[in-house]
């Protein structure tokens, strides 16, 4: 059995902490470790082979570095240009196995879920791998104990209405579209239903069959986007060119709703998909009061608040049901029965060009990241840090020069046709249109302080001429560095 880790996502639903640049599943909003890792160290059982993660290319390096820190290895990195959706981001997953000559079992899985009860995953896993292995294709239901308005719903036949099922799997009788409260609620009363989880497990040439039948176009450019990939160890860049021809489309609607083999596996294991404010206040230990408060917060005479402080102080005072996020660059205020309109907020802050949806002020890179410290029409001041043994590209500005200084660590400067070393409290100028690079070749971190001034400070000023991390051109509006 093979885990697809589908580490995709916009970032919207939990702004401001979760940025396009840096969403959720890469934040630790449940726990020590991030949604990401905690998915991939649930699977540490037998019978589970090296994750495949299929992830946006400007995630790449977020996703090495949080592989490493749980010393794991992914057998294969996809990397998509965009997004287009679950079921091409399994098809590209499942050619490449048959590719290598293996028909395992796919498991899919969201990078963003929260499960508390893994001992109930594993126990859902063994039924979902016996109908798997017969030919079925297994969806993983949560029995709807509550009404909501946010999931699709799954309304399951009576157990032994699918005799040939495995014990335990039931077939899927009926697909149903997010209810409203009414239809929720009849739902509950009535049993026999599920909300979609989202996570599925069938054999890789099964799913595939079942798009080339019901999604062809899906399934005829997947192949061709595979074939024009580019690999490199176990890393794959899917041909954007291919790729922004495919169409946008889920499992559920491509496949799961079509097939005549669909059947759901009740997964009763403190699922949570994490999918707004209020579910992560849900999934968070509560004090006396209800509250869930992150950072630096005090609450006086607050009762069931989600407050989340990343820079500063925050106070709450007489408030019931609210959430409050603060980061650097963004508060967002909201009562927890709107939070599902978050969408709605970023949407309108993307429509104005506003940054703050993209990233935050902390950026991170495969060299190590930057946090901006201030900014005016004609400077810019960054602080910066280089992991030890890390280079930044071989580049240069057309309308920016920069200062730089040291402020702990060892820096190798190369300006031009110069190499040379600084250390805590030395500084050095790089010209506009010089050729440089900055690298630590030291043990410890280097950081420096970076100001910049010129007419024009934006990312995109900038020529990359050499680069370790396997950056290109094509980077150049989105990668610093």
């Amino acid at each position: 059995m093979i885990p697809v880790i589908l580490s995709g996502g916009s970032g919207s639903r939990l702004w401001p902490l979760s940025r396009k640049l840096y969403p959720k599943q890469f934040l630790a909003l449940a726990g020590e470790r991030t949604l990401f890792q905690q998915t991939l160290q649930r699977l540490g059982f037998d019978g589970i082979e090296r994750p495949m993660v299929v992830c946006n290319q400007e995630h790449r390096f977020i996703v090495n570095e949080q592989l490493a820190g749980i010393g794991l290895a992914a057998q294969a990195v996809l990397l998509e240009p965009f997004g287009r959706n679950t079921a091409p981001a399994v098809a590209i997953a499942a050619l490449r196995v048959l590719a290598e000559g293996r028909d395992e079992l796919l498991l899919v899985l969201p990078a963003d879920h929260v499960i508390s009860n893994e001992s109930g995953l594993r126990q859902a896993l063994e039924i979902g791998r016996a109908a798997a292995e017969e030919g079925e294709m297994v969806l993983f239901g949560i029995p709807a104990e509550r009404p909501e308005t946010g999931f699709g719903y799954i309304k399951a036949a009576r157990e032994g209405d699918g005799a040939a099922l495995a014990p335990g799997a039931l077939r899927v009788e009926q697909f149903v579209e997010k209810p409203d409260s009414v239809r929720a609620t009849e739902f509950v009363r009535s049993g026999g239903y599920y909300w979609n989880s989202g996570m599925f497990l069938f054999r890789a040439s099964r799913y595939l069959d079942e798009l080339r039948s019901h999604e062809p176009d899906i399934y005829d450019t997947c192949v061709l986007a595979l074939e024009r990939s580019k690999g490199e160890r176990e890393v794959l860049r899917i041909d954007p060119g291919t790729f922004e021809c495919c169409p946008d489309n889920s499992i559920d609607y491509a496949v799961m709703e079509k097939t005549a083999r669909a059947c759901v596996v009740p997964l009763s294991a403190g699922w949570n998909d994490v999918g707004s404010w209020s579910s992560l206040w849900e999934v968070n230990a509560k004090d006396g009061d209800g509250n869930v408060l992150k950072g630096d917060v005090l609450s006086h005479d607050s009762h069931n608040c989600y407050v989340h402080g990343s820079s500063k102080l925050v106070t709450l005072l007489g408030m019931e049901d609210v959430v409050v996020v603060e980061t650097r660059d963004a508060v967002m205020i909201a009562h927890k029965d709107k939070v599902q309109d978050v969408k709605k907020l970023v949407g309108t802050l993307d429509a104005s060009g506003r940054s703050e949806t993209q990233s935050h002020c902390q950026v991170y890179r495969p060299w190590g990241g930057y946090d901006s410290v201030d900014s005016g029409t004609r400077h810019q001041v960054k602080h910066i840090t280089v992991k030890p043994g890390a280079q930044l590209s071989l580049q240069m500005h057309h309308h920016r020069a920069e200062h730089w200084i040291v402020v702990s660590g060892t820096a190798r400067v190369t300006c031009d046709d110069k190499t040379f070393l600084l250390t805590e409290n030395q500084s050095t100028y790089i010209p506009i249109a010089s050729v440089h690079r900055l690298a630590n070749p030291g043990k410890i971190p280097l950081e420096i302080i970076e100001v910049q001034s010129g007419s024009y400070l934006g990312e995109d000023d900038i020529e990359r001429l050499e680069d370790v991390y396997g950056r290109n051109v094509q980077d150049l509006g989105v990668v610093r560095g």
